[in-house]
């Protein structure tokens, strides 16, 4: 079962991990068998090798990051939490930012074993 102050951790975590670009915090996050589907098309990721080598490649051209969420809602072992970041392009100097959902469901240890997220983007 998971709840507001579990999953605000959760959450605080993950900030931390994308903040900082550190795939291994962002891995631990997710159980063994945990799936991380970042658009509804994409096959999901699976378990931490593949969402530590997601990460470590998503994030590699990201700097100045600002990663912020809020949970939305909170039943059985799922959760929903609204999320923005903004960060810039190393590459191309370009803005980004972004605003999604999460939709997340945890084992019994309070690790994610799924996580599926709709976003938008917006450059500038």
């Amino acid at each position: 079962m998971i709840d507001a102050v579990r999953l605000e951790a959760w959450l605080a975590h993950y900030k931390t991990a994308w903040e900082q670009r550190d795939a291994k915090l962002a891995a631990s996050l997710f159980s063994a068998t945990a799936t991380y589907q970042e658009t509804p098309f994409d096959a999901p990721l699976a378990g931490p090798a593949g969402i530590h080598d997601y990460w470590a490649r998503v994030t590699a051209d990201q700097r100045d990051i600002h990663f912020s969420a809020r949970p939305l809602a909170v039943a059985g072992d799922s959760a929903v939490a609204e999320w923005s970041a903004t960060f810039r392009s190393a590459a191309s100097g370009a803005r980004i930012d972004l605003e999604g959902v999460f939709v997340l469901e945890f084992d019994a240890g309070g690790l994610c074993s799924r996580l599926r997220e709709w976003w938008h983007v917006r450059q500038r």
